[in-house]
């Protein structure tokens, strides 16, 4: 029995242990499959990531950007999902947001995408962005340059800084990142261009009969940055403003568009006008050039160079020849020439955007920031001043007509300043009182002089003018002279003897008068 029960307890361990080990495998095997599962899942549904890189603007104008730019997505979102808009921090140096792109039908989500704000091309903001470009990152990122047009004077210059900073960045960058910027320049030179095989969304594109891709133009991609660039102009609606206040013609927003398209070409950019709370093609420019295309609905990018507030042109369309054709005797080889100047100044410069110096020109004779002949910032800025600030700025005898700087005084030696020129002013009114009396005294003798003696008849009595008057100024001053004092008096009654015969003579008469039918009395 002692055997069986041996035999019984070797047989189930040995069992137990036997199915142990083969359950133990079986469920190692299931959780494998499924974490492959699972993987393969979540792989499949990860939300591709892009990247604006958004640079310029205000805290306000940069909100702006992203309303313009994310409105419908994030409203059909976040009614889908009961969640709330995503934050903003863009108000100290490099800011986030992000959105989600959705599809024509509002239920899929195409892709994610981030955005990092900067307001200040400072020096000190480079190493923020070096994180933010990586080997995996730099085929996935757009540069948005945001201008306002609020002050289209300062475009080249903010241009020039943004760019500078820019070339900053990417020089410091590591082999591998400029070795993956080279490629996707090199790809995106045929994105979008006619006769290509490439849309501007990154899909293949099918030629036309007749279509043949186009050799790249003078001035087109000489100044590749290493990431796709596209301007954004802000506040189209002041075009009217400036027309209507400073006097602006077709021709000088005509010319400020030659600039922007000549200097943008050098970088293979793109160029947009926009007005808040007003349809444009902007999201759609913008997600093409991030790669993101809708699966069920495709809209066309249409140049538009002719409505003066609704400028569109795509990267790869535009050229020199197109350019010209807008306005006759715009030197678009100078401009571009003198842009290859502008980048070779060094970063940072003295003083940035030309409104903080003092001492900067619009006319080239003083300039803080040392600018180089032939430069186009340069050009730029002669042709295209704020006009509002003219006569104020002459009559301070200031010639920046970039910025007004007004500085305060102090309030007592204000005051005091203030007073030394009233009493000077009271001294030379004096003066010109005293002036004038004499000049009116000398005319009117001169005019009595050359009249003469005037009379006049009055009653059938002829009067003497002159005389009358002096009269009556004799009675003036006789009923104005102050009496005669009672010491004065007594010494004259005292002095001077009585006339009693007179007085004698005078009183009889009064007595001896005798009354007439009239009532009246008559001298015997």
């Amino acid at each position: 029995m002692t055997a069986n029960s041996n035999r019984f307890s070797t047989y189930t361990s040995t069992s137990v242990g036997t199915a142990t080990g083969s359950d133990g495998k079986k469920d190692d095997h299931k959780k494998d499959m499924w974490s492959s599962m699972l993987d393969s899942v979540a792989s499949g549904k990860r939300l591709p990531e892009k990247n604006l890189l958004v640079l310029g603007g205000t805290v306000d104008s940069q909100r702006d950007f992203l309303e313009a730019l994310s409105s419908n997505n994030l409203r059909s979102s976040l009614d889908r999902n009961n969640q709330k808009t995503p934050p903003i921090a863009n108000s100290f140096a490099l800011g986030y947001t992000y959105y989600n792109v959705l599809d024509a039908d509002q239920e899929d989500i195409l892709a994610r995408v981030s955005l990092y704000l900067l307001t200040n091309p400072a020096p000190s903001f480079t190493s923020l962005l070096n994180p933010l470009l990586t080997p995996q990152s730099i085929s996935n990122t757009l540069i948005v340059i945001l201008l306002d047009w609020s002050q289209p004077w300062l475009w080249m210059r903010q241009l020039r800084e943004w760019l500078l900073l820019l070339r900053t960045v990417m020089m410091s960058l590591s082999p591998e990142c400029k070795e993956t910027m080279e490629e996707v320049m090199i790809s995106w030179r045929d994105r979008g261009r006619t006769g290509g095989s490439v849309n501007l969304d990154g899909t293949g594109a099918v030629a036309a009969e007749g279509d043949v891709a186009l050799p790249l133009g003078p001035g087109e991609w000489e100044d590749a940055l290493g990431l796709p660039l596209c301007v954004v102009c802000q506040n189209s609606e002041m075009i009217d403003y400036l027309e209507k206040t400073q006097g602006w013609k077709e021709e000088k927003f005509d010319l400020v568009l030659q600039y922007l398209r000549t200097i943008l070409l050098r970088h293979g950019a793109s160029l947009i006008y926009t007005t808040p709370s007003t349809a444009s093609p902007l999201q759609s420019l913008i997600h093409a050039s991030l790669g993101i295309h809708s699966l069920l609905k495709r809209a066309p990018l249409k140049a538009n160079v002719i409505d003066r507030d609704k400028i569109m042109v795509p990267p790869n369309w535009d050229s020199w020849g197109k350019i010209r054709v807008l306005r006759d005797g715009f030197d678009v080889e100078r401009v571009s020439e003198g842009w290859s100047i502008d980048l070779d100044q060094p970063f940072p410069s003295s003083k940035r955007d030309g409104a903080e110096d003092p001492n900067h020109q619009v006319n080239g004779e003083t300039n803080g920031t040392n600018e180089h002949e032939g430069s186009s910032v340069l050009f730029y800025e002669e042709q295209v001043q704020d006009t509002s600030l003219d006569a104020l700025q002459l009559a301070q005898g200031n010639t920046d007509t970039n910025r007004l700087e007004v500085t305060s005084a102090d309030t007592q030696g204000f005051l005091s300043s203030q007073l030394e020129r009233l009493e000077q002013q009271k001294k030379a009114d004096e003066k010109a009182g005293k002036d004038n009396s004499f000049a009116q005294g000398s005319t009117d003798d001169m005019i009595s002089d050359h009249i003469g003696p005037v009379q006049f008849n009055m009653g059938g009595i002829q009067v003497d003018a002159d005389d009358m008057v002096q009269r009556l100024k004799d009675r003036q001053a006789y009923g104005q002279s102050p009496e005669p004092h009672l010491d004065d008096g007594s010494q004259l009654e005292e002095g001077a003897p009585v006339d009693t015969d007179t007085l004698a003579k005078f009183f009889g008469n009064l007595m001896n008068r005798k009354p007439t039918v009239g009532g009246g009395a008559t001298k015997t």
